[in-house]
């Protein structure tokens, strides 16, 4: 099958990264990109920034990412991430640093074709258009188990006696929450603080009690008579572990442990999120659950639990938080398991399209009735000159000194410069303690590394490497099993078209099996899938089981051992459909004037109650919008890829176009 052109696309900085969620135009980033963890004055919310702990470690229920989620989230976590750092550098110097940067790293970059993306499924002419020229052009909602589209809706709070009255929130003053959070995380000597009850009424004292034990979890209450003055007394009630399991004997045993809401959030990943909300209610965040990760560029709907805190403080943080919204609560027995959804649904809007309207048609109606291939995109392989799966494969090699040097080496491209400085220390010293002094980040993978290295020494890299978090160290196989797949059906479709043939294989159930001669008929290419290498699967029986061993020969791994010494790097395998077909797509073009204004309503946007936008018959512009609904742990840029006919990588279109830098 012959790969149809390539056509061009007007990229916004980091546009194409579609899961990545990368981009909008840099005065609108500026305006609303910026989530505000600052409250407001504390007579209006009762709480105050000045005493939030520094940083949170990542949250992580482990597990396969959905649809445009990322796989950052881990569950075991190593003494050394206890620590609590400063990232050096504030959320602006960062953006500033990153702008000037990206084309240059970029230039380093990976091209589809590195990755093994090279077919389409479709005859249709390419066009060209711009996606997220503003991040809320990119809008996901979870399907949830049961197949329901999460939407925010209703911010109402459950009506609940059990729950204490608005006073908590206000009744104590800044300072005194700044002594009771240094309490709480144990970062001072005291062992109790004494709050003066002013206006003594056992209503207020009442208050004060309840304002400390929600606010605070782990801290308990006493009141004592001093010098005649009556003082509420806050102290420890079972060491640290109190801060991680919420206080039993206060919440009602007929209400459900856990709320359930949705989290409608703007320009920040879920995790990210999740530490955000822990640090305002003084909480760990591994007391939160969520079915699916979703990334930062866009907005998204998700369904949250979190164990033991009332939807009253829940609903409280709409009130200090921007860009987040908090709605939909409810009390069940159970958290959310990661992986539970049955995906995500897509809103995208494609700006400034060139193509004539009998192309779009075309182009949709092959989305909708063909689908796409489902590769694995290109934010599968990182972004920078070393890509994910070469450290992969010197993992699944046993090569750990290359492994450290993928990781440490200096490399072309523009990085963060105490990056730059990290990487040149260890390339002249190989001292991993001085290169951790060049990083004010010590939470990222290289400073995890060096720190891993100057624990155990240079002799026990393997030990070393075990203190990055188990998830993402399978980050870097898995990219390896994602890139071999690539380029597997990219060979599959070149040699036998997109028809189902002898030899492939399907499910039925979990299990694999072939397809007989007899049988071609009864299955489509729909039905096919290809496995990702490993100990547990069989490979197809033709052409491209000898391509898979020749792949796997070349990189010095053996197909018919994929057992590792190590048992978290062995390999079982999975299968992975061929084509997938969007469900619930629709389309519409339309004409607009001015490249700023919002072309569909948010869900916050009708709480608000904002009129949807009325579009001439005529404009400047015109823009596809599109819907579609995605399984877990596919692309949505694959689908857009078929659409528009272009590279996604980011790499090619900073290529074609650097307006943006201008």
């Amino acid at each position: 099958m012959e790969m149809t052109g390539i056509t061009g696309m007007s990229l916004k900085r980091g546009s194409i990264a579609v899961e990545d969620n990368d981009s909008v135009a840099p005065a609108e980033e500026a305006k609303r990109q910026k989530v505000s963890e600052c409250c407001p004055p504390k007579s209006q919310d009762g709480l105050d920034n000045n005493c939030l702990p520094s940083s949170e470690k990542v949250p992580g229920p482990p597990g396969a990412a959905g649809a445009g989620e990322g796989r950052k989230s881990s569950d075991t976590q190593s003494e050394e991430e206890e620590e609590v750092e400063e990232d050096g550098l504030s959320e602006e110097e960062e953006e500033e640093e990153e702008a000037e940067s990206f084309a240059d790293m970029m230039k380093h970059g990976l091209t589809e074709l590195d990755v093994g993306i090279t077919k389409f499924v479709s005859s249709h002419q390419g066009f060209s258009g711009i996606l997220k020229e503003r991040y809320s052009d990119f809008v996901v909602h979870e399907i949830g188990k049961d197949g329901r589209i999460s939407h925010l809706n209703d911010l109402s709070v459950p009506v609940d006696e059990e729950d204490p009255s608005e006073d908590v929130f206000t009744v104590l003053t800044a300072e005194e929450k700044c002594r009771l959070e240094e309490l709480q995380l144990f970062k001072n000597k005291e062992t109790s603080v004494a709050i003066e009850v002013i206006e003594d009424t056992k209503e207020k004292r009442t208050i004060i009690h309840q304002a400390i034990k929600s606010l605070f979890p782990g801290l308990e209450t006493k009141t004592e008579d001093r010098e005649g003055k009556k003082y509420i007394v806050a102290y420890h009630a079972a060491g640290k572990k109190a801060l991680a399991n919420p206080r039993k004997h206060s919440w009602p045993k007929s209400r459900g442990s856990y709320c359930h809401f949705v989290l409608y959030k703007e320009n920040k990943d879920t995790m990210d999120a999740i530490n955000v909300l822990s640090k305002y209610l003084r909480v760990k965040p591994n007391i939160f659950s969520y079915m699916g990760t979703k990334d930062k560029r866009a907005i998204t709907v998700q369904e949250i639990a979190v164990l033991k805190i009332t939807a009253q403080r829940l609903a409280h943080l709409n009130k200090c938080l921007m860009n987040f919204k908090l709605g939909n609560f409810s009390y069940q027995k159970n958290p959310l398991k990661l992986g539970e959804l049955q995906g995500n649904h897509f809103t995208v809007v494609l700006r400034n399209i060139t193509g004539t309207d009998d192309q779009v048609q075309q182009a949709m109606n092959s989305l909708k009735e063909i689908g796409f291939i489902n590769y694995y995109g290109m934010q599968r392989f990182g972004t920078t000159a070393v890509p994910t799966y070469q450290v992969g494969r010197a993992i699944l090699q046993n090569s750990w000194a290359e492994v450290m040097d993928l990781i440490l080496k200096p490399r072309s491209g523009a990085e963060k410069g105490y990056l730059v400085k990290c990487r040149e220390e260890w390339a002249k010293t190989k001292d991993p303690a001085a290169a951790l002094r060049k990083l004010p980040v010590k939470r990222c993978v290289e400073g995890q590394l060096l720190r891993g290295l100057s624990k155990y020494g240079m002799k026990n890299i393997v030990s070393a490497f075990g203190i990055i978090p188990r998830n993402n160290r399978l980050m870097y196989i898995h990219s390896y099993q994602s890139y071999v797949w690539n380029n597997m059906v990219s060979q599959r479709i070149e040699e036998y078209g997109l028809k189902p043939v002898p030899g492939d294989l399907v499910l039925k159930g979990a299990t694999a099996t072939y397809i007989e001669e007899e049988d071609v008929n009864n299955y489509s290419i729909h039905d096919v899938v290809m496995p990702l290498p490993g100990f547990d699967v069989i490979y197809p029986k033709h052409k491209i089981s000898e391509a898979y061993r020749e792949m796997l020969t070349a990189d010095n791994l053996d197909i018919d051992n994929m057992r590792h010494k190590i048992r978290d790097y062995s390999l079982s395998g999975a299968y992975r459909k061929i084509i997938i077909r969007p469900q619930n797509v629709s389309w519409e073009v339309v004409a607009y004037d001015d490249p700023k204004i919002p072309l569909f309503n948010t869900d916050v946007d009708n709480l608000e109650g904002k009129p949807p936008p009325v579009f001439a018959s005529e404009g400047k512009y015109r823009a596809l919008k599109m819907e579609f609904s995605l399984p877990p742990s596919t692309y949505a840029t694959m689908a857009i890829r078929e659409v528009l006919k272009m590279d996604t990588s980011i790499k090619k279109q900073t290529q074609l176009n650097t307006t943006w830098l201008r």
